[in-house]
């Protein structure tokens, strides 16, 4: 670390749970956020200015005006750039030192192995049930920690699934797929604005805490936000041995 780096994460390296040593896992790590919107947008704007080395993003969707009530990340004069590009451009006016890439394709089957298997750990910032089994799938094949989140209307939750834990569940244990199962989306349901805020931020920590091995991550727990009343709820989670995706691992 050089003089510029010990002043920058001079807050982190007063911890005695991070100091230099945690912190230089941070600036050698590399992370993989699947989604650029409302969860995304706090998530790489935190992984950044705490200086995760290097940050892959993956989204195809392009800014839109309704993104703006939540989406922070993103500003008026990007509308119809790419979200993961506009990201990138976050990150670098915050902490030019840390190596975005950013990746404007749809995150498919094939795109989610390849990058996968790179990462030191996964984020779940999308919004479709798909496309988070496909990143499960991908995380559990390589053994990669997935911190999941998700919300809607003024409802969040948030729970860490890894692979490497012969206790944890993997997201299709938790959320079986089905052909029957319905997203629900923030264009036809709506989001409080903050509460996107709020459990991309919890996502972070819980990312930054599984790079630096410090704390009691979320595996095997379902963090609920009721954000209406603004009260928290916890469930343990149980690894299902007849599972279609974990079971034979």
């Amino acid at each position: 670390m050089n003089d510029d780096q010990l002043l920058r994460y001079s807050r982190h390296i007063l911890l005695d749970e991070i100091s230099i040593e945690g912190q230089e896992k941070l600036l050698s790590s590399h992370v993989l956020m699947v989604g650029a919107g409302g969860l995304g947008s706090p998530v790489a704007l935190y992984l950044g200015s705490a200086g995760v080395g290097r940050i892959t993003v993956v989204d195809h969707d392009r800014v839109d005006a309704t993104n703006l009530q939540r989406q922070i990340a993103h500003t008026l004069a990007r509308i119809d750039q790419f979200k993961a590009a506009s990201v990138a451009q976050s990150i670098a006016a915050i902490n030019p030192d840390v190596d975005v890439i950013a990746i404007t394709e749809r995150a498919d089957d094939a795109l989610l192995d390849k990058l996968i298997q790179q990462a030191d750990l996964v984020l779940d910032c999308t919004d479709n049930f798909a496309t988070r089994h496909a990143i499960n799938r991908a995380c559990v094949q390589h053994r990669k920690p997935l911190v999941s989140g998700a919300a809607i209307r003024f409802d969040g939750q948030i729970a860490v699934y890894d692979p490497r834990d012969a206790l944890s569940p993997c997201y299709a244990c938790v959320f079986p797929e089905s052909e029957w199962l319905e997203d629900t989306r923030c264009a036809t349901m709506g989001v409080f604005a903050p509460l996107v805020g709020i459990v991309g931020s919890v996502q972070a920590a819980e990312a930054l805490k599984l790079l630096c091995d410090i704390g009691q991550p979320l595996t095997g727990r379902l963090l609920m936000l009721d954000g209406r009343s603004m009260s928290w709820n916890e469930m343990q989670l149980a690894r299902n041995p007849a599972c279609a995706v974990c079971g034979g691992h």
